[in-house]
């Protein structure tokens, strides 16, 4: 469990960094240069990414239980999860589910994370996904008080929209019947 939580205190804890010291973030990113300050943020939530991922295996090896979820809210978990693919391609390819959604990268993870919550009550499972919807949570309250960043994009079009939904739904489906068991080593459709 300690790699676990360290990863999630090194991962969240770099992505925390505009929520509670944006103006550091962005000292620090004049001080040393942009390219050196991503190097350094991308390295430190890689190794925090590494670490979770790590400590969430060998935490699952000693599983506490806290809850048992009802059979019935795997169901909600698998109707929460459709949107998390299509939302994640939507960051990139601008469209209306972009500017319906405002940040869906965001919206995204809490999908992801209430999803695994309602599914799992394991003690790893609330620690990594408790983390990230808090996380998430988080975030999205400070975006309502920080000043926008400009950031390059793609000009909207109906055309990512469909890409967003049918590319979006076509990993779901992938990860949902095969990569799911490959990666994580669980299968979600046989349980």
């Amino acid at each position: 469990m300690t790699l676990l939580l360290i990863g999630l205190l090194l991962f969240l804890g770099v992505h925390s960094l505009s929520i509670v010291t944006p103006r550091w973030r962005d000292a620090m990113a004049a001080r040393i240069g942009e390219y050196p300050w991503k190097g350094v943020y991308t390295l430190i939530a890689v190794v925090g990414f590494v670490l979770i991922v790590k400590g969430y295996a060998t935490a699952r090896l000693d599983p506490t239980v806290l809850y048992a979820p009802a059979p019935w809210l795997r169901h909600v978990a698998f109707a929460l999860l459709l949107g998390v693919f299509p939302l994640l391609l939507a960051t990139y390819l601008p469209g209306r589910i972009k500017r319906a959604a405002k940040h869906p990268t965001l919206l995204a993870t809490k999908f992801w994370a209430l999803a695994h919550l309602l599914a799992n009550g394991m003690l790893a499972d609330v620690v990594l996904f408790g983390g990230f919807l808090a996380w998430a949570v988080a975030d999205r309250i400070s975006l309502e008080r920080r000043p926008a960043r400009a950031v390059p994009e793609l000009p909207g079009s109906r055309m990512n929209d469909a890409i967003v939904i049918v590319g979006g739904l076509a990993i779901y489906a992938a990860f949902a019947l095969w990569l799911h068991p490959l990666l994580i080593g669980v299968s979600v459709i046989g349980r």
